[in-house]
This record gives structure tokens, sequence and C-alpha cells, in this order.
């Protein structure tokens, strides 16, 4: 064999295992998802996307080197912790939990499996997380709201209605309490009665919102949680039906005809969480990343319930909200 046929087929057997490395196939990694809503909510219709386009950014691709498998609650707490169950069972490489009442139904069941949060309020003291510096557990994530914008959202309503005494507080009896405990601090400042309302299911709203509607110059503050986010349509009837002024925590309320929404833009939080998953695919732990803090809200207002409650709402609120329904 000549000299320089033996070196050209030694360098092509050199290349062998490199040109079978590369044609190996990536690894597939498995992200579970379990919100809250449905997925044909049209709060949450962009959730999915935004938390796809942010992974793809960083590399990662569904059905290429990332399963994504959705679990839609609708509400329900006995579908959350059904859900819950069967992600623990499939263990995948991580669990994205999208709200309180979610991330407490997953705790329970998993206690090593990697877990990214959105949409909780409060992680901390509830008890989610260690610290939010660091959380020092399997969890962390990104927060949507301080119990102190408990009052922030009580001084929106009273500007809005200089004539409000009383005012009704939904919340789910399992979560919301440091709202509730910030707005009975605000309330007497302002001249308002607060009474809290714990409900479950639609006929407990139905119940709660009558009983309350009975009298004068009342309003209505909705805290946030899947319950009253799958049970939408049936508080903004409601407060229409009974002329009760309300606030709501998400824009979804405010485009079905609810008066004002202020809260965090869970999309943002989506796309943002992306990172996290990234990192933590890539080998961080979760008990080393920081909690992140809402960095980007949202201000809407219906004109069409304002007028239709003979709300004439400040102008300067108008020029500082980032949507007006008109």
């Amino acid at each position: 064999m000549r000299r320089r046929e033996f070196i050209t087929l030694l360098g092509g057997v050199a290349t062998w295992p490199l040109a079978a490395r590369a044609q190996q196939p990536e690894r597939m990694r498995r992200v579970g998802v379990l919100a809250g809503l449905t997925e044909s909510d049209p709060g949450a219709r962009a959730w999915p996307a935004a938390f796809e386009e942010g992974l793809q950014k960083l590399g990662w691709s569904q059905g290429r080197n990332l399963r994504i498998d959705y679990r839609w609650a609708a509400g329900d707490g006995e579908r959350m912790r059904s859900y819950a169950v069967d992600f623990a069972r499939m263990a995948p490489d991580i669990v994205v939990a999208v709200s309180t009442p979610v991330l407490q139904a997953i705790q329970q069941e998993i206690r090593s499996i990697p877990i990214v949060f959105i949409g909780v309020s409060d992680p901390e003291g509830a008890g989610f997380v260690a610290s939010l510096a660091r959380p020092g557990g399997n969890a962390t994530g990104f927060a949507n709201f301080e119990p102190s914008i408990g009052g922030k959202w009580l001084q929106l309503l009273k500007e809005l209605l200089p004539s409000l005494t009383r005012v009704a507080v939904l919340r789910n009896p399992g979560a919301g309490a440091g709202f509730v405990r910030t707005i009975d601090t605000v309330a007497p400042s302002l001249g308002v009665q607060p009474a809290a309302y714990g409900v479950r299911d639609a006929p407990e709203i139905v119940r709660a919102i009558e009983t309350f509607a009975g009298q004068p110059n009342g309003g209505l503050i909705v805290l946030p949680d899947p319950i009253f986010s799958a049970h939408r349509r049936v508080i903004v009837d409601l407060a229409a039906k009974h002329r009760l002024p309300s606030v709501y925590p998400f824009r979804a309320f405010a485009a079905d005809g609810g008066l004002v929404a202020y809260g965090v833009d869970l999309r943002d939080q989506f796309r943002r969480s992306a990172d996290y998953v990234d990192r933590i695919l890539r080998g961080a732990s979760p008990a080393q990343l920081p909690v992140q803090a809402p960095d980007k809200f949202e201000l809407t207002i219906n004109l069409r319930t304002a007028k239709a409650l003979g709300i004439e709402v400040p102008a300067h609120l108008q020029q500082v909200a980032d949507e007006v329904i008109e």
C-alpha cells in the first residue's frame, strides 16, 4: 500500500467515532407543567407559547430535545391533587407549578424533583421556601404578588368609588391570608369595613356575592386564585347584576367586563421561567436560585363597565393604565 493511501485510510478511520457521535440524537428531557386554569381560558392561551419561546432561545425545542407535558386543572382542587400524583409517578426532570394552590398540591406529592413555580403569592410566608434569597429545598420560581398589594387594591377601589364604605373580599379558604391582613390594616384609614368570604366553588361564590350585595356603598375585591379565574364569568356577571364596583388581579377579568384589574403579567413570568428551567436542566440546584419578584404589572380599566355603573374614572388613572377598554 502506498504511503499516501495509507494516510488517507488512517485519517478516515480517525473520523469514524466523531461522525458517529455527531449523528447520535440529543438526550430528551421532560418537563411537566400543571396550571390551575383550563387550556381554553383566554387568560392562559398565551402561556405555553411564551414558555416555549423562552426555552427555544436557550436551545430547547419541543420534540427535539425536550418534551413538555401540560396539565390543566380548571380550578378544581381534586384535579390538582390527581395531576400532582401523576407527575410524581411520571418523574419528569422538572415540574412547573402555576399558582399557589397548584404548588401546594405538587409539594405534597413531590419531594425530590426540582420545581419551578409561577404566579405564587408570598412563597416565603406560605412556607414554600426557606427564604426568597436561598429557597433551600427543591422549589424556586416567580412570585406574583406581595401581600401589600391588597392595600393598593382597596385604595384603587376607593378612588373609583369615594362613597365606598363596605368591601367584600373573595378568597380561597386555603390561601390569601396575607392579602386579607393587609386589607384589614388599610381599611380603617379609608373608612371602609372589609368582609372576607372563603369560597371553594361557583355556588359558594354566588351565595357570597348575593349575601353581600344586599346593602349599598359596597365594592368587591377578588384575590388571585385559580378558583376565581375558572369562574371569572360568574363573578363578573354577578358584579354587574348587583352593580358592585370590583377590582380584580388579572387583565382577563377586565377583558370579560370587570371594572378594573391590576396585577402581574403572567405571560412575562412564563417567559422568564424558561431561564430557570434551562439552568436546572443544565445542573443548577433550585435551592440556590433566588425567588424572583414580579417586575411587570398591568393596569386595565374597562370604561364601558364604568359607564354602566355610573362611575367617572379619574383622568390620571386612564393615563397611567396599560390598557383602557372603551
